[in-house]
């Protein structure tokens, strides 16, 4: 199977839809435990599988809960995060080829990610907790990043 016909496959076959941050996805669990934080009530988590094209980006966003990553299958995805320190990179992908099968995004860190190699794909999960909810998601202009992180233009402009 090509490409293409992959993640053609893995759309229908896991039922993906489209993501606003981009790429694709499909939520495959929420817990029925809820908890109350500093910003409401939150299911104590949620799981989502996330496919992400190098035809696309996942645009800078931040939430108010860890976000653990988990690597499935593709090419390697890079996790990009703008903080303190500026533009950091974090390669997820298979163990096979020496890389990190899951990675921890902490809260409140503004992030993003592509798939580097040119007609590949990335499927992913990630867990969230406290659990996801789209009243935490926060989506970012380049513009208003561009105040915090001028010298971060050209990543800024990709993933936004």
């Amino acid at each position: 199977m090509n490409v293409p016909e992959r993640i053609d496959y893995l759309v229908k076959k896991l039922d993906l839809q489209p993501h606003p941050e981009g790429g694709f996805f499909k939520e495959t669990y929420r817990s029925n435990e809820r908890l109350s934080t500093h910003f409401g009530e939150r299911h104590l988590m949620t799981s989502i599988f996330f496919l992400l094209t190098s035809a696309h980006v996942s645009r800078f966003h931040r939430i108010k809960s860890d976000e653990q990553w988990y690597f499935h299958e593709g090419s390697p995805l890079t996790v990009h995060t703008l903080d303190d320190l500026g533009h950091s990179k974090f390669t997820l992908g298979p163990v096979a080829e020496g890389q990190n099968p899951y990675f921890l995004v902490k809260r409140n860190t503004i992030f993003g990610s592509t798939v580097e190699e040119k007609d590949a794909y990335c499927l992913v999960s990630c867990a969230v907790a406290p659990g996801f909810d789209f009243d935490d998601f926060e989506l970012f202009t380049a513009e208003s990043l561009l105040k915090d992180f001028p010298q971060e233009k050209e990543i800024i402009h990709r993933l936004t």
